[in-house]
Formats: C-alpha cells, sequence, structure tokens
C-alpha cells in the first residue's frame, strides 16, 4: 500500500495509529514528532504521515506501520522519529518506493512485529477492512477506497426488496449481542406502514473490555455511515440516528466530522445521486447509562427522556423514535452491510458456519501476552483465539477461563477452549457473544470476586424500574460480598443460585434478565471457588461420629 502524492507520484508513508488506545500509550507525541522531523528534512513531497484508526495490537501501542511493505512497529518513542525519518529519505532515492529494498531500522525500546504471526494471520478483516489502513478524517481517503459506491449502486440500481433479500441470504446477525437475522429485522420494519421511517445505530458499547464499536468508529465512521444509508434505503426511512455514549470522545469527534462531510460531498442529504431518496443523520450523546444499549430505553434517551426500558410489544419496529417505525443495529452490523453487497450475500454465507456467518470483532484483554483488536470467522474455536493468537498468559501461569459477553455472558472454563465461537455453542455454555468483549483469566483469579464486580456494575447501572432488577442486584451483590468475607453457608449459597433465577426470570428487560449469568456460569464451572469460603451453618444438625457413647 503506497501513498499518492497530489500530483500522483507514488510515496512511501507512515501509518501513525491514532485510536483512543494509543493516544494514551504517547501515539499523539510520536505522530508530531513525525511530522517535525519529515518538514525538517524537506520530505513532504515523498513521504506521508498518515493517522488511522487501530492496527490491532492495542497493548503493545504506539503502534505505526511502513509503506509500501507495511513493517509494523510497536512502543516506539517519539525520540526515535528523527531516526526513522532519516532511514525512509536514504531508500526514497530511486523514484519508486515499491522497488526499494526492506527498511532497515529498528526501533531501541520497542519493536519490529512479525506480522505472519497468528494474531495476524488468523485473522479475516472484513469490518476492519480500512481501519489502521486510511485516514479517517479525510472523506476523500475514504472514498478512494471505494466508500458509497455501493449506496451509488444501491440507490439507483436496486429496489428495496432485493437489498432487505441480500440481507436475508448473507444470514448475517444482529452483532450487538441478542444475534437476531439482520434481514428478518430489515423486512420487518420495510413492512410497516407509514411516510416516515427511523434507522438508528445503537453505538453504546458499554461492557468493561469492550471496544470494537469505538474502534470502527474511530478508524472508517463513513462505512457506518453507508450502511445506515443502505438500511434507509431498504426499509423506507428518511432519518438516522447515531446513539454513542459520551466517553467515546474521539469516537464522537470522528462522527460529527464525517456526518458533516458526507452531506457537503453529498453522500447524505436531500436526493442522493440523482434519485428520490433522501437521508439525513444526527448524533445523540448518552450520558454513559449501560441500560440505554437496550433498545426501547435508547429510544427514550434519544427522545430527551430518561433511559428507562419499556414493556415489548409493541416493538421499535412497530413504534420507536417518534412514534414511527424504527430500525435498530449496533455498528458492526451496519458495517457488514457494504461488503455483503459488494461481494455478495453467497460470499459472506460461505464465511463462518451455517447458523452463524461472516466474521466477529473481538477484544482480546486482560491476563494475554498479545491484546488488541481481532476479527475472525464465526465458528473459529475460542483456543484459536487466546492460546494461539493471544499467545496465552503473559507469566505462564494458564488459562482459567475466558469471560464473553460482559455483564451479560460468562465464564468458559479452559476445559471448554475448543469451543467454536458461534452463537449456539456459547449459549449451550451458559454465556453468550455479547457484542464480542473477550476476557482472559489466568488462575490467579478468584471467580467469586470476578463475579462480585460484574454484579456491581450491574447493580449501579440499573435504572431501578423494575423491582427485580432494583432490589435483586442488590441483595445478589450483598450475598457475592458475604461469601467474599468468608461469611456465609451452604444455606447462603442455595439462596444465591435460587435469587439469581428469579431476577432471570423475572426482571423486565435485557439487563436485569442477564445480570446474573456470570454468576451462574461461575457456579456452573468453579463451584469450588464458593464452596471453600462457606463457614459451617450453626443451624444445621451436628454430623454423627459413630461409635459407642
Amino acid at each position: 500500500m503506497s501513498a499518492i502524492s497530489p500530483g500522483g507520484e507514488a510515496m512511501q508513508q507512515v501509518r501513525c495509529c491514532s485510536a483512543a488506545g494509543c493516544l494514551v500509550s504517547g501515539a499523539g507525541p510520536l505522530r508530531e514528532a513525525l511530522e517535525a522531523a519529515v518538514a525538517r528534512h524537506g520530505l513532504e513531497q515523498r513521504l506521508m504521515i498518515t493517522p488511522v484508526g487501530c492496527l490491532g495490537p492495542c497493548s503493545q501501542g504506539p503502534l505505526l506501520a511502513v509503506d509500501p511493505e507495511g513493517a509494523l512497529f510497536s512502543g516506539v518513542e517519539a525520540a526515535e522519529a528523527d531516526g526513522l525519518i532519516v532511514a525512509l529519505a536514504r531508500r526514497s532515492q530511486v523514484a519508486a518506493p515499491e522497488q526499494d529494498g526492506p527498511l532497515q531500522w529498528q526501533p531501541s525500546r520497542g519493536a519490529r512485529l512479525d506480522t505472519g504471526a497468528p494474531f495476524f494471520a488468523r485473522q479475516r478483516r472484513i469490518v476492519l477492512e480500512q481501519c489502521g489502513r486510511i485516514d479517517p478524517e479525510r472523506i476523500e481517503a475514504a472514498i478512494a477506497c471505494g466508500a458509497y459506491t455501493q449506496l451509488r449502486r444501491v440507490v439507483q440500481t436496486l429496489s428495496p426488496a432485493e437489498v432487505v433479500d441480500a440481507l436475508r441470504r448473507s444470514g448475517l446477525r444482529g452483532r450487538g449481542g441478542a444475534g437476531y437475522p439482520t434481514g428478518l429485522k430489515w423486512a420487518t420494519v420495510a413492512a410497516m406502514p407509514g411516510e416516515h421511517k427511523v434507522v438508528v445505530c445503537n453505538a453504546d458499547e458499554g461492557d468493561p473490555g469492550a471496544f470494537m464499536d469505538r474502534s470502527v468508529l474511530e478508524g472508517d465512521p463513513h462505512r457506518v455511515l453507508e450502511g445506515m444509508a443502505i438500511a434507509a434505503h431498504a426499509v423506507g426511512a428518511d432519518q438516522g440516528f447515531i446513539y454513542v455514549r459520551a466517553e467515546y470522545q474521539l469516537a464522537i469527534a470522528h462522527l460529527r466530522q464525517a456526518i458533516e462531510q458526507a452531506h457537503q460531498w453529498q453522500r447524505l442529504g436531500q436526493q442522493l445521486f440523482g434519485t428520490r431518496f433522501s437521508f439525513t443523520v444526527e448524533l445523540r450523546v448518552g450520558a454513559g447509562a449501560y441500560v440505554c444499549g437496550e433498545e426501547t430505553a435508547l429510544i427514550r434517551s434519544i427522545e430527551g427522556g430518561r433511559g428507562t426500558p419499556r414493556p415489548r410489544p409493541p416493538y421499535p419496529a412497530e413504534r420507536g423514535v417518534g412514534g414511527l417505525p424504527t430500525l435498530i443495529n449496533n455498528v458492526e452490523t451496519f458495517a457488514n452491510v457494504v461488503p455483503i453487497l459488494r461481494e455478495g450475500a453467497d460470499w459472506f454465507a460461505a464465511i463462518g458456519t451455517a447458523g452463524s456467518t461472516g466474521t466477529k470483532v473481538f477484544s482480546l484483554t486482560g491476563n494475554v501476552r498479545r491484546g488488541g483488536l481481532v476479527e475472525v470467522p464465526m465458528g473459529t474455536t475460542l483456543a484459536t483465539i487466546v492460546v494461539e493468537m493471544g499467545e496465552g498468559t503473559p507469566d505462564g501461569a494458564g488459562i482459567k477461563a475466558v469471560q464473553t459477553g460482559g455483564p451479560s455472558g460468562g465464564c468458559v472454563p479452559a476445559a471448554h477452549l475448543d469451543t467454536p465461537v458461534d452463537y449456539e455453542s456459547l449459549q449451550a455454555l451458559g454465556t453468550i457473544m455479547g457484542s464480542g468483549g473477550m476476557v482472559v483469566l489466568d488462575h490467579a483469579t478468584d471467580m467469586v470476586a470476578l463475579a462480585a464486580f460484574f454484579m456491581a456494575f450491574c447493580r449501579e447501572e440499573s435504572c431501578g424500574k423494575c423491582v427485580p432488577c432494583r432490589a435483586g442486584t442488590v441483595q445478589l451483590h450483598g450475598l457475592l460480598q458475604k461469601h467474599l468475607a468468608g461469611e456465609a453457608t451452604a444455606a447462603d449459597l442455595s439462596q444465591l443460585e435460587a435469587l439469581c433465577h428469579m431476577v432471570r426470570d423475572t426482571s423486565l428487560c435485557g439487563l436485569g434478565q442477564s445480570a446474573p449469568k456470570p454468576v451462574l456460569s461461575t457456579l456452573r464451572f468453579f463451584r469450588s471457588d464458593y464452596e471453600a469460603r462457606l463457614r459451617p451453618d450453626p443451624t444445621a444438625a451436628p454430623t454423627a461420629t459413630g461409635g459407642a457413647p
């Protein structure tokens, strides 16, 4: 991948990761130092410094890639920028950078990463194909890589029914956690009567350790906008909203800029591409309430109300934002739309498994040697992701479990790491795929403390509307704290389990219904962690010792 100068000449390029994770580790000063070095050596016409989205191995930032060979470096310090630029200048004396030899440069404290390692080689980047490759702040860069081409084709040549049928045949399921068939959801909204409808992108990613949607919005916002516009054409909508949490400041900045640019370039707005189709998008920033990831709570927040769920039906497809039929999908779902229409529904359906097609983006975190953002075909085993790609635990302590799905998910023990990552296989183990958070836990992890952590999160995030969740999460957290203090009895353990089932079965929305899952999964696979903390029950009958009195 080579950059092209305004005059059409091939240029060497340094792609500097400017995602939020790398900015924390010093990517900002590094980029400034690189730009200053280029100017100091007068190389503006031969070398381009390009800010890009996530390059993948976030745990090793700051990261930068050098083109055309795609050499990837981690841990580069700003003080080393001049040395890199000098090395690039020496090999740029020939006219065509593609003919240069390999870059002879190595950071003093960082490392040159092996892009042939499993972390990279095992990935299949569909959603992330342009993340880390284009400047997310320039619509020109996105359009040069094909952005909005499928939108033009769709609105000019395909009927809404043909688009819906393509999504249905692809087998794409919602990537927000529930795994509902996307084509069926689109068809339901399309069938609703009414002149006006709404498309909503749910970017309220709130799971601890999850940063998939944030990375897509930071690195390739136009991919999501194009997917939303295609969905609007398919269901008959003319208004769109992106609901994103306020903590995602960089994603919000890139989204605002992308929306403004798309309207300026007439990729969004009125009568697009000379047709009667019109679609505008507005950004809504949430206050960070986890419950607003639930569709009906999200709708109330968009409308300016307090984000609390309501009973269903009616479903959002019938009556959503402003009482209008509303289609809601998450960031990753919309990001899959363009490649499905570009490559074909059958192409997408052939990736993954029969029931879980395509790829899935995961944020690999926790006690793992190589963490970061990965995209793999559905059906890839947990062992492939966390042992082969993530290279296991950093200190060799061994993997105890992998926690998937955030507070709504559960823990998969090491004995089940051969489980394929698909909706049904994970559900059979008492967990979910969720939006894609994947936390690796080593043998030093206290599973009772882990369950208490997630229950405390759910207790604080409960909106309080229904009693089972409002009171049940408080009681469950109290029982878990009792176990951690070594004061729980066997009766408390039985009560903990029974209360989990009650909260799960009677709560109003997904937050309360899934809050007990981390407890139930750890009880299922790591019950000994709980039993080891129990004290004798003083009310229990004494155990007979046998023998003559």
